[in-house]
């Protein structure tokens, strides 16, 4: 049997969606808008896409999107919208991952039939996923690599942004390891500025971090944010490797998927995947890609962790899509081999969204991070990382914070001061 892989999709449009299925099976395969030359019913047999199932789901009486090529042939609605999977021979496009995103993306945001398309989902056969690269870390080796055996792993993000010199960072990071932290980041919009260099601010970062790793016997994972061109990335994270460090953090959206994988290629450091630019992507209802087929292509480059925001957090996606995504980094994509990685919480979290968290997500294998839920907390950055402490052991026991802070004065101080809306 021929190996496929598949994708589902959402459609608006004014014509038969079961023509338009077809319309779109066709421009992702082996033709175009009609048969051309060349293109034999044997071609089409060994290469061309194959329509699954189309299922109406409604109508819209004004368009999600504007279309050009509708309105020169004057069709108006109702627009019908339907759900749509499509099988793809995986001889089409081989290991490849841009192409691979190209074939079940590509130009079918573009199609004149459509006035709204989003890629929902993709699957993948056990052998072809495993022609993809692997997390080199993932759940299993984060966890290693920190120390923390159970329970989540307990993050922040270096405040101010951008600004402070080398040695300013490097002070802020002995402080948060002294708070207690699993895990550091760099924001995504500091790299490589003049004011802090990498060649400067990952020896003095890591310098703080060796020393608290003496003192304690801890080893805390800093995400240097190492986004740039392929070859200063694969230098950057060299760097950090012969300075001790654990991880390196890039902008995934805008180094693309083959940057993604020279750079995972390359080096053995936990790769956190930094999805900023991705609510270009997501946010319109029939525009974009979702999560769950965004996620399964940046796991093929070979990311470790993946960021999903927060629950109740600051940003515009609900929580429900917040939760499913969260899922979908822990789902496998192989059933041979444990591929999962981390999801990674951020957002306006705190002590008081640990319940909402573990109440969806059922564990807690993540990274859960937070940066005025620790640093303002009335009593000091140590206080704000016990609350949080306090926060998932309790939950994890099935005990409620109002309960837990009784006997937790950190939570107690962070409940009283967060949940007042300070």
């Amino acid at each position: 049997m021929m190996s496929r892989f598949e994708a589902s999709y959402l459609i608006e449009t004014p014509l038969d969606p079961v023509k338009v299925a077809q319309v779109m099976a066709g421009e992702q395969s082996s033709g175009t808008f009609t048969r051309v030359h060349g293109e034999t019913d044997e071609l089409r047999a060994r290469s061309r896409a194959e329509v699954l199932s189309v299922v109406d789901f409604g109508t819209s009486d004004t368009p999600s999107l504007p279309n050009a090529y509708l309105d020169r042939r004057s069709v108006a609605g109702p627009y019908r919208r339907a759900r749509i999977r499509l099988a793809f021979p995986v001889a089409n496009v081989g290991a490849n991952l841009p192409t691979l995103a190209a074939t079940a993306a590509g130009n079918l945001f573009d199609l004149g039939e459509v006035t709204g398309l989003r890629l929902e989902s993709l699957s993948l056969p056990d052998a072809y996923r495993r022609a993809f690269d692997m997390p080199r870390q993932g759940l299993a080796g984060t966890r290693a690599l920190t120390g923390v055996e159970t329970g989540p792993l307990v993050g922040s993000i270096i405040k101010p942004n951008v600004g402070l010199s080398a040695e300013e960072t490097g002070e802020l990071v002995g402080q948060l390891c002294a708070a207690g932290l699993d895990f550091i980041k760099d924001d995504e919009i500091c790299a490589n500025p003049s004011h802090a260099p990498l060649a400067a601010r990952v020896p003095a970062v890591m310098r703080r971090v060796r020393d608290h790793a003496e003192r304690t016997g801890k080893k805390v994972m800093v995400a240097f944010n190492i986004t740039d061109e392929t070859d200063a990335m694969r230098r950057h994270a060299d760097l950090v490797a012969r300075e001790g460090g654990t991880c390196v953090m890039a902008s995934l959206n805008w180094c693309g998927f083959s940057a993604i994988q020279t750079l995972r290629r390359s080096t053995d450091l936990a790769l956190h995947g930094h999805r900023n630019g991705y609510g270009a992507l997501s946010r319109a209802p029939l525009l974009g890609i979702g999560f769950q087929a965004y996620q399964v292509l940046w796991r093929l480059a070979g990311v470790d962790h993946m960021h999903v925001h927060g629950l109740k957090g600051k940003f515009a996606q609900e929580d429900a899509e917040v939760i499913e995504s969260a899922r979908d980094c822990v789902t496998p994509l192989s059933s041979s081999e444990d591929d999962r990685v981390m999801p990674a919480f951020s957002s306006g979290q705190w002590a008081g969204t640990v319940p909402a968290t573990y109440a969806a997500t059922g564990h807690a294998d993540l990274l859960f991070m937070a940066g005025g839920g620790i640093m303002a907390h009335p009593d000091g950055p140590s206080a704000g990382v016990a609350s949080i402490r306090e926060a998932w052991e309790a939950v994890m026991a099935g005990e409620g914070l109002p309960e837990a802070a009784q006997r937790a004065p950190a939570l107690a101080k962070a409940l009283a001061f967060f949940g007042s809306g300070a």
